[in-house]
């Protein structure tokens, strides 16, 4: 499973433009998809609006508005762009394990 990510919305941000450019998400998807054809095995892809870094994976919260986790983190609640504080139920995890743990969810 991945995520549908939109690469050419997320270019326009000039904080992750270079990063992405080098990365090349387009190539990984294309190659990761015709991997899971050649052994037969189903590629699931995540719908790009499904918030995965924004919602709480203990126990479901999901950030909306001014709670949001962007870029530059969270300003109104201090917090770094790569830590995951749950304002629910106070989990506190790393940004990208919380969306791991939600997309295996979701598969």
């Amino acid at each position: 499973m991945i995520e549908d990510l939109n690469v050419k919305q997320m270019k326009m941000s000039h904080v992750a433009s270079k990063g992405l450019q080098r990365s090349m998400f387009g190539y990984f998807k294309q190659v990761l998809t015709y991997k899971c054809e050649w052994y037969g095995k189903e590629l699931i892809l995540a719908d790009k609006y499904y918030p995965s870094t924004q919602r709480c994976s203990e126990c479901g919260f999901v950030k909306t508005k001014e709670d949001k986790i962007t870029l530059y983190g969270n300003e109104k609640h201090g917090t770094k762009h790569n830590e995951y504080v749950c304002y629910d139920c106070g989990a506190i995890m790393d940004r990208d394990m919380n969306a791991v743990k939600n997309l295996l969810t979701l598969a």
